[in-house]
């Protein structure tokens, strides 16, 4: 399953999202109105999913920042540490 994919599977049932993954846009910002609209106890509860079933841990806010803030940017993230 590409990561993306898989992501958005996870975050579906991991947040409890009420929405589809096909609902979820790659490019769709996570956090705030505009977007998915996760909060800040959801960015820790993606950061320990992101952890868990990827192994990717984030080095510090400043970089969680960037990496959170879509399904693309999280994927980009994850599958870099893959063929690291």
């Amino acid at each position: 399953m590409p990561t993306r994919q898989r992501l958005k599977e996870l975050m579906i049932s991991e947040l409890m999202l009420d929405m589809t993954a096909d609902e979820i846009g790659d490019d769709t910002p996570l956090f705030g109105p505009a977007g998915v609209g996760l909060d800040s106890v959801d960015a820790l509860q993606l950061v320990v999913m992101i952890e868990k079933h990827f192994g990717f841990k984030m080095a510090d806010q400043d970089q969680a920042k960037r990496i959170l803030h879509s399904v693309n940017t999280i994927a980009e993230a994850v599958d870099q540490k893959a063929t690291a």
